[in-house]
């Protein structure tokens, strides 16, 4: 590695993905929108000197700023551009060569009071060589030029941001016969004399003329594609402009998928207090590590010689070992936490795009099919969604969905729809699960809330903190969260309705169902009144948890997406325990669910409908549309495939032990993905080993899934301690959780006070 400066590889190197998605090395660019173009050029003016090549650049770079510019005007004259709605001026202006009329209008800027450009783009070299017919003395001449030019542009960079563009190859089978003289050897010459001079006389100041480098790069790809051999073609002008864009703009704007040229964000006054905490509880860990070691030694078992018998050492107490317990856990917490912020905030690794093609997708795909295909067992329970078939569906699922966001899948709308129903099937399970629970158990106690919303969010409480994000950025945890209060406070609220109670009378069924189309009615009603929604959220503390750029918009978008899943959850869960109640489907090793007959025409059913979905993601043509079907189709395709999972015997008693088992860890690498596995916030993909795209995959995947493991052992671990079964133990934790949620709130009001 050569250090954190993305800038400089911005500038200088970089790969084409594909045919038209430019690549820098070891970071991410920012593709810039029109108003946030406008927002970080505010009250700017920006001049680009040079000949066409410049102009070329020139009228990409104001595209950004207004599409609508028509390339119109004089060709060979300079040309303004002003946008009075953000007070941005832009010029270009003809100066072909590096001569003393470039060098006069350069110095300028440099004498009296007239006002600088905040950006100066400048560099020419083929009309030199045009006129001079490709002469020596003209190499010489220029030389002489740029030498004199320098020292002014390199007065300028202490207060503006100067680019001196290289020239980029030509394609000299395509060049006219005016301009054949325009060799790419003349070309490299003159840039080598360009790169030589410029900051010769800065070499250690940070006041330095950036040399563009990397349209060069660019160029040699595309320059083919010119219509006459000089000019690049307009892709090639629009991923200039782009990389100009992110040089000026990523550190003013700060976008999070625009990882080139941003400096490292400074601590924050939570995760300086984190980093306190995990280092005392690493450094109390080796305390009493050592401590019990050396009572180890004193009370080692050694046979007396007299009696023959075996003295045992003494056994540590009870709180000696929770406490040990406790330190372990947040002391390997504490180093993956650190391994977390390298990763993903610190400039220590590079980062790169996310860029889809079909292979990228759906070999992986298949490959993890066959894996788990070939790690078949046999069930130990034969009930439908029994518990290794539901870790099974969250494993495969889990998967697919972990290569959707590494391979950028989301651009491709028949992968994005079909990944909107597993995200749904999520949904499905955490309103099957807990229906299940609380309507054959009965238990509505505080400890099994308590421990359910442990597991569900002590990891991203623990990411909140050290990675500096809200609550709302883990979409997904809030989201079960919200969903599973709603379960609870369904089925806790009087009339308590279980099944132990409803066999004794079925008109308890009927109030039940009248539960469930109350909730439905709510769930209606929210989903079509955003006012009142926004509301219920937008008190505080709960707009805290729920905000998300200063709003709770993505927080109501992303709830109504799949609104009525954990519904049909419930009633599924409700339905299927009733007609087991009354042995209505059999359930036994190898059996059809139901008769021969009625399972068949089901199975059939359940594969057509199961294809009709797949069919009609896969013509979809309008994200929007789609999204606004998906609530309430979503739930065909997820009842097909319970259907087609269990209706045959011989499937039902089977699963896959390999899907399983990422099953049991799916929430972890869920939420572990956004930043050890994939980099910027999911938005691109971390680089442990440049250079080797396939090894790099295999070494950060095997250290994610590793952490993930690790993080849902910690979890349970943690979660025995933290939520105790005693009631009296587990208040006065609920107090001292209570206790530190306001600390978090009151730091965190510091915190956002210091920023504004």
């Amino acid at each position: 590695f050569k250090g954190g400066d993305t800038c400089e590889y911005l500038l200088s190197s970089g790969r084409f993905l594909g045919e038209k998605v430019w690549q820098p090395h070891s970071c991410m660019m920012h593709k810039y929108k029109n108003s946030e173009a406008k927002n970080c050029l505010i009250e700017k003016h920006i001049v680009f000197i040079g000949d066409s090549r410049i102009r070329q650049l020139f009228y990409s770079f104001i595209k950004l700023i207004n599409p609508q510019v028509k390339e119109e005007g004089n060709k060979h004259g300079n040309i303004l551009f002003e946008d009075r709605s953000a007070s941005i001026k832009v010029d270009f202006l003809w100066y072909p060569e590096v001569n003393g009329s470039m060098r006069q209008r350069i110095k300028s800027w440099t004498e009296g009071s007239m006002a600088k450009p905040h950006i100066i783009v400048a560099g020419a070299a083929t009309w030199s060589i045009k006129i001079h017919n490709g002469s020596n003395e003209a190499l010489t001449q220029y030389k002489i030029n740029i030498t004199s030019i320098a020292p002014l542009l390199e007065k300028l960079a202490k207060n503006s941001d100067v680019y001196w563009v290289l020239q980029d190859p030509v394609y000299e089978d395509m060049l006219s016969e005016s301009r054949k003289m325009i060799t790419n050897e003349k070309i490299d010459a003159y840039n080598e004399a360009a790169v030589r001079i410029l900051n010769s006389s800065s070499r250690n100041s940070k006041a330095k003329v950036k040399v563009f480098s990397v349209s060069k790069l660019i160029a040699q790809e595309t320059i083919m594609k010119s219509a006459d051999g000089l000019h690049l073609p307009e892709s090639s002008r629009d991923t200039n402009a782009m990389i100009l864009m992110n040089v000026y703009c990523n550190k003013i704007m700060k976008p999070i998928d625009g990882s080139c040229c941003q400096p490292q964000p400074p601590l924050t006054l939570i995760q300086k207090l984190a980093f306190c905490f995990f280092t005392l509880s690493i450094i109390g860990y080796l305390i009493i590590n050592l401590i019990n070691r050396n009572n180890y030694r004193k009370n080692k078992s050694c046979t007396d010689l007299e009696s023959g018998e075996e003295k045992k050492p003494a056994i540590s107490t009870p709180n000696g070992s929770t406490l040990e317990m406790l330190l372990h856990s947040f002391c390997k917490l504490g180093l993956i936490m650190t391994y977390f912020y390298l990763c993903d905030r610190a400039n220590l690794f590079m980062k790169e795009n996310k860029f889809y093609t079909h292979s990228s997708f759906f070999i992986p795909i298949v490959y993890i099919l066959v894996l788990g295909v070939f790690y078949t067992e046999n069930t130990k329970e034969t009930k439908v969604l029994n518990r290794e078939q539901t870790d099974e569906w969250k494993g495969w699922m889990q998967l697919v969905i972990l290569i959707y966001h590494i391979s950028g899948a989301s651009t491709f709308l028949p992968v994005y729809m079909h990944i909107r129903v597993l995200v749904a099937a999520y949904l499905f399970q955490t309103g099957y699960g807990h229906f299940s629970y609380f309507w054959l158990k009965g238990d509505f106690g505080v400890y099994r809330v308590c421990q359910v919303l442990f597991r569900l969010n002590f990891l991203v409480v623990v990411l909140c903190v050290v990675m500096d994000r809200p609550y709302q950025f883990y979409y997904f945890v809030p989201l079960v969260t919200v969903w599973f209060m709603i379960i609870y406070a369904t089925l806790a609220v009087w009339p308590q309705i279980v099944q132990k109670k409803a066999n004794g009378n079925c008109l308890w069924h009927f109030g039940l169902l009248l539960k469930l189309i109350c909730l439905l009615t709510c769930i209606y009603f929210l989903s079509y009144s955003q006012g009142a929604f926004e509301k219920i959220f937008s008190f505080w503390p709960l707009s805290k948890c729920f905000e998300l750029n200063g709003n709770v918009y993505e927080w109501w978008f992303r709830w109504k997406l799949d609104r009525y899943v954990v519904f049909h959850g419930m009633l599924f869960a409700f339905i299927y325990l009733a007609l087991q109640k009354r042995q209505m489907i059999s359930e036994g090793k190898g059996d059809p669910l139901f008769s021969s007959r009625v399972s068949n025409v089901l199975l059939f059913i359940s594969i057509t409908f199961f294809l009709t979905y797949s069919i009609w993601a896969s013509n979809c043509k309008n994200k929007t549309e789609c999204n606004e079907l998906h609530p309430s189709v979503s739930v065909v395709q997820i009842l097909a495939f319970i259907l087609i999972r269990n209706i045959p015997g011989y499937v039902r008693s089977v699963y896959s032990s390999f899907f399983a088992w990422f099953g049991k860890i799916s929430l972890e690498l869920f939420i572990c993905q956004y930043h050890i596995w994939l980099a910027a916030d999911t938005k691109g993909i971390l680089v442990l080993i440049p250079g080797y795209p396939m090894f790099n995959v295999l070494v950060s995947t095997f250290i994610f899934v590793c952490v993930a493991h690790e993080i849902s052992q910690i979890t349970n671990d943690l979660a025995q301690i933290v939520v105790p079964k005693d009631n009296s133990a587990l208040l006065k934790r609920l107090l001292c959780i209570a206790g530190f949620f306001s600390g978090l709130l009151l730091f965190s009001a510091v915190q956002d006070q210091s920023r504004h």
